[in-house]
Parts: C-alpha cells; structure tokens; sequence
C-alpha cells in the first residue's frame, strides 16, 4: 500500500523533481517506509511507499524491468498463482513482491492483464517502447487515481493533497462536482471532482496517455445483475440454502486471500456489527489463532450510548481475540476534526470519517494491516431505504431514466433540484446534471430488477466515493492498509447474480445473516441496524454548531459564494428543524460547512 505520483508533457518540457517531491511530501504518510522518484526526459514518476509484501529493498519503487517503469498502490492477492503462471510462459522474477508481477503480467498481455489481477490497485507503468503512460484503477475503485491535466502534460497521484502541491492547477469549482455534492451525500462520480482541473480515473477502467496528448480510456469490467444459468463455470444455485452456501464459500475465500497475501500481521477493526464480526469468523473457520481486534467508542450523550463495545466484547469473548479497546472523549474529537480533513482528498461528509482516523491512528501502533467490513450493506441490501426504493420502483420501466429517478431520488437525494438552485448561487447554476447521471446508471443494460439496479449502482459508483474513499483516506493518514473482503470483485458478482429478495429479507442483509446464525452471537445478528454512535458530531449544536457557523459566515467563505446567504441563514438559525436534514438523515448544515472546511484547508490553504 502506498502513494503513487507522476507527471508526463509532450510540448517538449522535461519532467522534474521539483514537481514530483512535493507530490511525494504531500503522501508521505500513505508510505512512510520508503520513496522513489524516475525520470527520463518528459517523464517522471514518483513513490512512496508502505511495506506489506517483500519487505527487503527489492520491492523499492519505481520498479524498472528493462523499457518498463513501474509505481504501484495496493495489492494483486493473487500474485503467488499469477507468478507461477508467468513462470511457467518463460517470464523470469527477480523479486518476491506483487509489484514485479504486474510488470511481468503487462509485458506477458499487454493492458489486459488488468482483468487477471484479483485486488485493489492503481497503477501507472511508463512503457519506452511504446511511449506511452498506461494507468490503471481496479474494479470497485478501493484504491484512488487521479489526475491533472496541466499546460502541455498531465500529472497524477493517489490523492489530490499531491497535486495541489503542484502549481499549474485549476482550482475554481466544477458545478458539475457541486451539483453531485449537495445531491448524492457527497457522492462526486468519477471522473469529476469539486474541482475543474482534478479528475479521477473510474473504476474498472485502464488509460492510455499518448506521446501526443491524446487520452484513449477503456472500461475492463462490467458487473452483472443478473440470475445466470452458470455461476463460475459451474451450474448456478437453485434454492435459497444453494445461494447462502456460495455466497458463505465465496467470503471465506475473499478473507483467506486477504490474510495470506502479507509478510506482515493482519489485524480487524471490529465494530459490534455483523459485517465485522462475520470477517472475525471467517478467519476463526481458517484456522487464524490470536486474531488481532481493534474497537473505538465515543463518551456518551444524553441521547444515546456512543460505543457498541458490549456487542464487539461478544466477539471477543467467542473467538477469544488479542482485543484493544479506545474510548474517546467527546471534547477530543472537534479538535482532531481538523486533522481528518486535512486527510481527506476529497470533502467527505460522513462522520465517521473522525472515528476512522482516530481510530487508525491508535491501530497503526500495532499492525501496518487490518480488514474492515466496509461495503457489506451496500452489498448485501443492509440499509432501510433499499426496501423503499425497491416497492417504488415495483412496477417501472427499467428502461425509463425518468421513472428509475423517480423511484430512487426520493430516498437518496440530499435536496430537490429546485432546492440546489435555491441554496447556490446563480454563477454555479447548471441543469439537473445528478439526476440525468443516475437515471442513465439506473438504466444501464444488464439487470433483472430496480433493486438489482440500485444494488450495482451502490457498489460501482456510489459506495467508491463515500465509504471506500473514507476509510482509504483515513488509514492511509497513518501508514495503515484497510482491505475490504465483501468489496471482493468475485464476491460482489455472486451476491449480485443472487435473487434480490434475499437481500431485503430479515429487514435486510438475510444471506449474511443466515451465514452468520451460529458462529456469530444471536444479539449482534438479531440487533437493528444502527449507524455509527459518534454523539458528538451527530448533534448540530453547543461548540461543533459554533465551529460550522463560524466556517460558514468566514471571509473566505462570503468571498467564494457558493451559497445563498438567505438560505444559509435560515439553516443557522434552526439547524435541527426537519427540513435541515436530508433523505437518509444527514445534516445540510454539516455538508456545506463540511465543504467550505475542506477547501479553506486544501485550497486556500488558510487553516
């Protein structure tokens, strides 16, 4: 795991290490154990890096195989067969590390070997014999890529802390990028960001920058909807028990790959759910001793608990974990607000974002590994609106943009696109760019049902920049490696190949917790679903409401006018009211103030 940069011009000018040290400075923490920087001529590469497979300096990059240059974030799980493969076609290794594999497996197939690899990567190899860049991004998007196209080149990096490091950016704001902030919770789809001069690479998709400038892109893997007559070459479950047993063999295979492809300890950040508790199990069924476990809880509020440690210590007790346990005060978390965003390469309105950080912060100490049960409802259909949307959209056109809209916005959207132009300022108005993005994802070919649709549409899109993107953010703040096994590519096409009543059954998740029922305890299977207990950052009032009012009515904030001043101030004057809460129940305080904090810290660099 790692940070990866770089720059390339084809207007004659030579890439510089004046331009891909502050990048590298910018990710340290997402490598502390190591930097690189290639040059040759107009292109340069640069690399910071965490050391998680062959830990010895054969794995420094960039990794360079004769006209091959290689930066690479994240891991190729199955590496070992990939090499034995390679091997066995005449490629010759000199490393042990992932790292060559991808190199090896480009020059044995060219842009193709994408589609080989099983993992969470981005990529970027400089191919001297073809003068070409070639980027990479794996499918559900677990590890970022974006870029910068800049005066005669572009210039990219696993986070846009690195490329705003740089001079030539363009940092006005996209109201494409607004537009999809205020609607989708945050959600800014690949390839836009807040800003017009930073792009993403989409998931699934490789790209190919030309001697010439010219950017040819490619989608490499489309997930299916589907019930198919085969299911991994062989014939696909019949019965309801049929599907529970391959989706249970499938997650114990994605947490069996996550586990042995490290030369280091794995550990897991057990929550009190069932998704996590369920990864402690699969390693307990693979035979894993001594498992490490990490739980965060906050002080308490007059309202609710802020921990569910009683639930993680029946893990615990069950599975006998190496357990660690960190309560935080309330009155620590605004002060270390500032930090996560900091973290943050996007502006990222979940609020958990702080328990993450703080939490990795403590994990760090103990391991450089851990797994986390991120992306399990999105999966598996573990959020009250799923049901919602999918008795609306019961009786659609699945071939209707206008009517899949209908069925979902309603439950999703923060505000109405009449509301957008009433809380933003004439200069960034725009047509209802969110609705007619989803409505085209939402009717995409390849699904059976609306909640087929809306399941793909979460996993693909929606979930790679919420929840994804924020615990990438905020482990990588401290030289941690997260990996996701419900986020496996190979899980997610069997869960999505499934019946979709199966998923809302049990008020949502049923085959997780049909899979659970007996190695996980009854009361963490049979609980309701609850968000993450975070007191202090859930209640818009005392100091956090101050703090907000304060971002919101600064001099740089009036200067940029992104928001209706009316508007705003009818929110500040009953931040708690009804209508200042969205669809799914966040804060349209906190998202705007939230926004206008992330770009006086990475933008006007003023706090």
């Amino acid at each position: 795991m790692c940070g990866i940069c770089g720059e390339i011009y084809w207007n004659g000018q030579q890439a510089s290490k004046q331009n891909i040290s502050p990048m590298l400075e910018a990710m340290q923490r997402r490598g502390p154990d190591d930097e690189g920087v290639w040059l040759s001529e107009h292109v340069g590469l640069g690399h910071r890096r965490l050391a998680i497979i062959d830990l010895t300096s054969a794995g420094h990059q960039p990794m360079v195989d004769e006209a091959l240059t290689l930066v690479f974030n994240g891991c190729i799980y199955n590496y070992e067969a990939l090499k034995r493969e390679l091997e066995e076609l005449g490629q010759v290794f000199n490393t042990h590390s992932d790292t060559e594999v991808i190199l090896k497996a480009y020059r044995q197939w060219g842009m193709d070997c994408v589609t080989r690899f099983e993992g969470m990567f981005a990529f970027a190899i400089w191919d001297d014999e073809q003068h070409q860049l070639l980027m990479a991004r794996d499918r559900i998007g677990i590890k970022p890529l974006y870029y910068a196209p800049i005066e005669g080149g572009v210039r990219f990096a696993s986070n846009t802390q690195a490329l705003l490091a740089t001079d030539g950016i363009d940092t006005s704001i996209d109201p494409v990028g607004l537009h999809h902030q205020l609607t989708l919770h945050a959600v800014i789809p690949a390839p836009n960001t807040i800003l017009k001069g930073i792009k993403k690479l989409e998931p699934g998709h490789w790209l190919i920058v030309n001697p010439d400038g010219q950017m040819y892109k490619k989608r490499y893997w489309h997930l299916e909807a589907k019930r198919p007559e085969r299911l991994n070459d062989l014939p696909a479950p019949k019965t309801d028990k049929e599907w529970i047993d391959a989706v249970h063999a499938s997650l114990k295979e994605a947490v069996h790959k996550r586990l042995t492809a490290s030369d280091v300890p794995v550990g897991v950040l057990l929550s009190g759910g069932l998704d996590s508790s369920l990864v402690v199990a699969m390693l307990a069924e693979a035979g894993v001793k001594n498992i490490k476990t990490f739980s965060i809880g906050f002080e308490d509020a007059p309202e609710e608990k802020g921990n569910e440690f009683e639930f993680s210590d029946l893990v615990v007790e069950r599975y006998q974990t190496d357990h660690k346990k960190y309560l935080i005060s309330n009155d620590e978390v605004l002060p270390r607000l500032h930090e996560a965003v900091e973290a943050m390469s996007e502006p990222m309105v979940g609020q958990d974002a702080v328990a993450f950080y703080l939490l990795s912060e403590q994990v760090s100490q103990d391991v450089k590994v851990v797994m986390s049960g991120q992306g399990a409802d999105e999966v598996f259909g573990g959020y009250f609106w799923y049901a919602k949307m999918a008795e609306a959209g019961k009786n659609i056109d699945l071939k209707s943009p206008q009517q899949a809209v209908s069925a979902f916005a309603p439950f999703y959207f923060d505000r109405s696109h009449q509301e957008w132009l009433e809380v933003v300022n004439p200069e960034y108005h725009l047509h209802d760019v969110t609705s007619d993005y989803v409505g085209d994802c939402l009717t995409e070919e390849g699904a059976e049902t609306f909640l087929d649709q809306v399941l793909r549409f979460d996993v693909t899109t929606l979930i790679v920049d919420d929840p994804v993107k924020r615990v990438d953010n905020m482990t990588m703040a401290w030289g941690l490696e997260a990996r996701v096994p419900f986020l496996d590519h190979k899980l997610v096409e069997v869960a999505m190949a499934a019946p979709d009543n199966l998923k809302l059954l049990n008020d949502g998740k049923h085959i997780l917790k049909e899979i659970g029922r007996g190695i996980v305890p009854d009361e963490i299977i049979d609980r309701p679903k609850v968000a993450f207990p975070m007191p202090a950052l859930k209640y818009v009032r005392g100091e956090f409401f101050e703090y907000m009012k304060t971002l919101l009515t600064s001099p740089q904030a009036q200067k940029r006018g992104i928001f209706n001043q009316k508007k705003l101030a009818e929110l500040l004057a009953n931040p708690e009211a009804p209508q200042a809460f969205t669809a799914i129940q966040g804060s349209k305080l906190w998202h705007a103030a939230l926004l206008e904090f992330w770009l006086q810290k990475h933008v006007d660099k003023t706090i």
